[in-house]
This record gives structure tokens, sequence and C-alpha cells, in this order.
């Protein structure tokens, strides 16, 4: 039986850890060639290896979305290296969190930027690539369905007390999301989102140590979640548990595979069924 991604082109950024590297695994195990993020080589080339080691293709493109040539250089791999593209997860981002009084104006663009200026300029640089297979795929009388994917949070959806900056970044994408559901129909492309809970990983992981800190984009960021508050927050999920990676990628998984072809301009809340914050 064939694979559903097979074929196909897909782009993910943070792709290098966490709920990036389980959606890169995902597509490419159905079939997807693969462009993978990150801001570190490391991971990246982990990940790169892990998929080539089972007869996948991937390439990397490193580096921070924030940066205003990356959209360009993203966008350029997956056209010079695999001549396509079908699929984009904007899913790279991280959380720097503080009372809105104490909020600097570094935190609040930090966010912005890497949640919603980023995922901007990558699907600006999309486009006319878009159009153009879009334009291609028609003259050819057949048609070919692409699919963005955009990562939110249910801070986005219900706000998050000392996520301002956070939450506001993340109700951004379902805006842009919706927007271009509009706009780009017409390019057979569904827009869609996906909403994520309390997922595990390196940034969520249960830790008494306050000082645990990641090194994120050249600032050191605190990472980790007291376990009594994580404990507190999983009670409040009707699962009674927070969510794996690869949980999260199956929410991704579900809008690029043929089956979504008629759904677009959505938000698909994946949180265990936690509704609200």
């Amino acid at each position: 039986m064939s694979k559903k991604l097979e074929g196909k082109v897909a782009l993910v950024t943070g792709s290098g850890r966490g709920i990036g590297r389980s959606i890169a695994l995902k597509l490419a195990s159905d079939g997807a060639r693969v462009v993978i993020n990150d801001l570190d080589a490391g991971p990246a080339e982990e990940v790169l290896t892990e998929i080539r080691a089972a007869g996948g293709e991937a390439e990397v493109c490193l580096g921070s979305v924030s940066t205003p040539d990356f959209a360009e250089r993203f966008i350029g791999t997956a056209v010079d290296k695999f001549k396509g593209l079908d699929i984009i997860v904007n899913n790279a981002g991280y959380t720097w969190d503080t009372v809105i009084q104490k909020m600097t104006d570094e935190q609040w663009f930090a966010m912005l930027d890497v949640h919603l200026t980023a995922p901007f300029r990558i699907l600006r640089a999309a486009q006319p690539v878009i159009r153009a297979l879009s334009k291609a795929d028609g003259d050819a009388g057949r048609r070919c369905m692409r699919k963005i994917v955009n990562i939110s949070s249910v801070a986005g959806l219900f706000g998050n007390a000392g996520q301002a900056n956070y939450s506001t970044a993340k109700a951004g994408i379902v805006g842009m999301t919706m927007t271009l559901a509009k706009e780009w129909g017409r390019l057979n492309t569904t827009v869609n989102c996906v909403a994520y809970g309390v997922i595990k990983t390196r940034l969520t992981v249960a830790t008494s140590d306050a000082d645990a800190t990641a090194s994120i984009d050249g600032r050191e960021i605190k990472v980790g979640i007291n376990p009594d508050l994580v404990a507190m927050m999983e009670r409040s999920i009707p699962l009674g548990r927070a969510g794996t990676p690869e949980e999260a990628a199956g929410a991704v998984y579900l809008f690029c595979i043929p089956e979504s072809d008629y759904i677009s301009g959505q938000t698909l809340m994946c949180t265990g069924g936690l509704t609200g914050i």
C-alpha cells in the first residue's frame, strides 16, 4: 500500500527537537521529503540521519526563523533540493514568561518575532512558489492539494497569566490562519492551525531546579516547570496526563493527509480534552 505523503515536500521549522522533531519523523515515515530546521547543527543532523537511515529523504536548513533572510533560505532549500513545496509546518518557538509590568520590550518582541513574524515571512516567501505550482497543476489538468499547518496554543485561545507576549502571538497566528485560508483556497491550499495544551518537551519538563535554562536564539531562557505545578495541570486535563511529542505530531499529520483536503481555516485543539486554562 502506498504511503499517503509519498513524494510530498514538507518543511518543518524547529524540527531538531521536541514536537518539531516528531512532526518531521512522522511526515517522513509516511513518504514526505523533509526540510529540517533548527538553531543548532547537532539536533538537526541527528534527525537528518534518522530519516535517511529509515530510507527517507531530508535536507537541513539551519538558523533562527526570526532572522530576516531565513524565509527565503528555507523555501529555497525545498525548491533547490526537492523541486517542490507541498507542506509547511510553522512550529518553531519557545516561551519567555513574566507578568506584564515586568515584561521588557525585548521579551515582547522576541515572542512576536518567532511565533508570528517568522511564519508571516515564510508564508509570504512561499506564496509565489505555491502560485506557480498551482498554475502548473491546472495547466496539466490535475489538482494537487497543498497544506499549511500553523502552531498555536491554548494560551492563544484563552490567555494565560504571565504570557501576554506568547498568548498575543499565538492568538495572532490563528487570525493569520483564517485569513490565508481565504486567500489561498484558489491555489488549492488548505491553511489550518493546531493549538496545543500541555505537551512534554524540554521546555515543559517537570524539574525542581529553579535555575534550569536553555540557550535559545542567543538567550538563556528558563525552562521546566515545578513538579507540583505540573501535577496540578495534569489533574485539570480530562485524559489525566500531558501529551507526548508523538501525539502532538499526530494532530499536525491529520491536516497533511488527503482526508483533510476539504478542511481549511480551522483550529484543532490538541489538549487531551482541556478546554481552557
